[in-house]
Parts: structure tokens; sequence; C-alpha cells
């Protein structure tokens, strides 16, 4: 029975990340990376895809082996630095979750006509009631695996429905036409940039599951994350790659709805709706958990009430969305601008990784910190690069 609840923590977490990272965001920059780089968008995604996992085995490993959340690592990596990612992350994870929010009340409005503020304010209500009830970790994890089957499931019906010339994906997908830097700063900052790739990290340690003993499972549970968000990412592109090379144009409003659409008219539409907002609240529910764990640690006070802090976390971002609103160009930069949170977080977590004080006599593979080490200093070059020239594109 323990193997079993275990298999289940280890598949939630997986599915805790992997959703977080499929959000309204996910589902709008494959779309618009797409339509801008049709099959060579391929390439862009197997980047990331090898991006992603060096950067998630790297950080999942060290808070297992040091059995610590990220913030007291980086606070004793250098005095004050936990409560300044803390800080950055906290931030990145509100200003996503607000787009989280938007994504749900779009999804409503597709699947049921109510308005999109309504929408929004009854599925912040779904994912605060998940936090209210006594197993709140158990339910979590169930929530996710379950909206992230439907995703998948219905993903794979759109993506044949679409035809996409597979033949050329594969082709350009290792020999590109063109390569673009702020695509990929973009992927991997909204696949485990900011908030996300601590997700799984930290409900492991959450559940118990930690210590050197634990690293086969951590390293399962982390690379299955991975591979759940390529695949939905795969099937996207090709499924909006199908609709592209048709000729057919794309809603710039909502450039999703549109692919699904093209593909399977009305009844497309409404599947759209139903991942459109799977994917939103699912995310809600993984940004408000791992941003109020990044605090959880500083205070007796917030550790006690971090199941209040989680719903007030899912509660502001609901009215902000509600008041203000979120375009689909803030989808895309959030995603940018997390990719930048990524090589501070993971440097910080490379330096751990070689403290005796936090790993004790944990000895950190030689090719994960070359391979941490490289992506720190390429997505740091990357991030800046599109910081400088990329993002303000997005404003012209």
């Amino acid at each position: 029975m323990k193997t079993q609840s275990t298999r289940s923590i280890i598949l939630g977490a997986a599915f805790l990340m992997a959703t977080s990272a499929i959000g309204p965001g996910f589902l709008t920059q494959t779309t618009v990376f797409t339509e801008k780089l049709a099959a060579s968008f391929g390439f862009v995604i197997l980047v990331s895809i090898i991006i992603d996992i060096g950067a998630q085995l790297n950080i999942w490993r060290i808070l297992a082996v040091s059995e610590k959340k990220a913030q007291d690592i980086a606070n004793q990596v250098l005095p004050g630095l936990g409560y300044f990612l803390a800080l950055l992350i906290v931030m990145g994870g509100l200003a996503f979750n607000i787009g989280n929010i938007a994504g749900a009340g779009l999804g409503t409005n597709v699947l049921f006509g109510v308005s999109p503020e309504l929408g929004a304010l009854l599925s912040g209500l779904v994912a605060i009631g998940i936090f209210v009830v006594r197993e709140a970790g158990k339910l979590m994890d169930r929530f996710t695996q379950v909206l992230g089957f439907v995703m998948i499931g219905l993903m794979v019906y759109v993506m044949f429905t679409a035809s996409p010339p597979v033949g050329e994906a594969v082709t350009r997908t290792f020999v590109p036409e063109t390569i673009d830097i702020l695509a990929i700063v973009t992927l991997v900052g909204g696949t485990v940039g900011g908030y996300i790739t601590f997700a799984g990290g930290h409900r492991l340690l959450d559940a118990g599951i930690k210590g050197k003993e634990a690293l086969p499972q951590v390293t399962r549970s982390a690379v299955s994350a991975i591979g759940i968000a390529s695949l939905m990412r795969i099937f996207l592109f090709l499924a909006a790659l199908g609709i592209v090379s048709q000729g057919l144009t794309l809603n710039p409003d909502n450039p999703a709805a549109s692919v699904f659409q093209h593909a399977a008219g009305n009844v497309g539409y409404k599947i759209f709706g139903v991942i459109m907002w799977a994917a939103a609240v699912t995310s809600v529910v993984g940004a408000a958990y791992t941003s109020v764990s990044f605090i959880r640690t500083f205070t007796h006070f917030i550790d006690k009430n971090a199941k209040w802090f989680t719903v007030g976390f899912i509660a502001i971002s609901t009215l902000v969305f509600v008041i203000i609103g979120q375009p689909v160009k803030i989808l895309v930069l959030v995603g940018s601008l997390n990719g930048l949170i990524l090589p501070i977080a993971l440097g910080v977590m490379l330096i751990a990784a070689h403290k005796a004080k936090i790993v004790g006599d944990y000895k950190h593979p030689l090719w994960l910190t070359l391979f941490g080490l490289l992506i720190v200093i390429v997505m740091a070059l990357m991030g800046g690069y599109s910081l400088i020239n990329g993002i303000p594109q997005l404003f012209e």
C-alpha cells in the first residue's frame, strides 16, 4: 500500500509541475511561434526540452538531497539570497496566475457563454476549494492528474484532425530554416522558469520523498514531468502547423482557439474551451501552491496558515484579472521574464550542490553540474538578448 501511495505522490508531483507549465500562456506561446516559424519551431521545442531536463534534474535532486526548500538553500548559500529568490518567484507566480485566471475565464466563456469575468470568479472558487479541504495534497495530485490526461487525450484528437505535415516537422526539428532566440527563452521560461520547476520538487519534499535514498524516484518524477509537458507542446505544435501549412489565418486575439476551430469546427472550439479551462485552473493550483511554499518557511505564522495564504493568493489573482484583464502579449512577456529567473535559481542550486553544510556527503554528478552550468550561461545570454532585442518587439 505504501509503494502505491509513493507512486501516486511521484506521479502527482510530475503532473503538478507539468500542468503548472501547461497554462494559457503555454497554449498561446506555442501557437504564436508556430505561426511565425512554421516547421522550424520543432527545433525550438527540441532545444527547450534538452534545457528543461537539465534544469529540472539538477534542481529536484538538490532539493531532495538537502531536504530543504529552495529559499532556505539560497539563504545558506548567501544570507538574504533566499528572500530575493522568493520575491522573484512570488512576483512571477502572481503575474502568471493572473494570466491563468484569465485563461480559465476564457475557457468557461467558450464552453458556457458566460462572461470571462464570471468564469474567472467561478474557476477561482474551484481552485480555492481544493486547498480548503483536509486532504488538500492528495486532492491536488488527483485533480492535476485527471485534467492532465483529459488535456492530452483531446489534444491528440485535434492534432490528427489538423493533418500536420509530420515529415517536414521532423526534418526542420533537426535542420531549421530559422533559429529564434526569443522563442527558446520564452518556451524554457514557460516550462521550467520561475516557480514552475520548483512545483513538483517542493511537492515531493512536503510529501516526505527526500534524501539520497529517494533520488531514483525524484529523477523519475522530474523526467516524467518534462515528458508530459513536452508531449502536450509537440501535439499542439503539430496541430497548429497543420492549420498554418494549409494557409489558414489565425485570429491574433485568440490564436490557439483558431487552431482548434479550423481543425474540428464547433466541436474543436468546445474542445479548446475544455483544454483552456483545464490548463488554466491546474496552473492556478500549481502557481498558488508553489509561490506560497517559497515563503512558508520564513515564519511560523505563514507555515501554520499556509492554506489561507494560498487561498488569498488565488483570490488576489482573480480580483486583479476581473479589474484589469490580461492580453495575449503579456502572457508571452511573462514567459520570457520567467526565463530570466531560471539562470539565477539554477545557479544558486548548483553552488549549493557543492557545499557540504547543505548536501552533506552527497556528490553531485559532474555531468549534471556541467550541464547545469551550460544552461545557466546559455539562458543568461539568451535571456539578456531577448530582453534587449526581442521583448520590445512585442509592443511595437
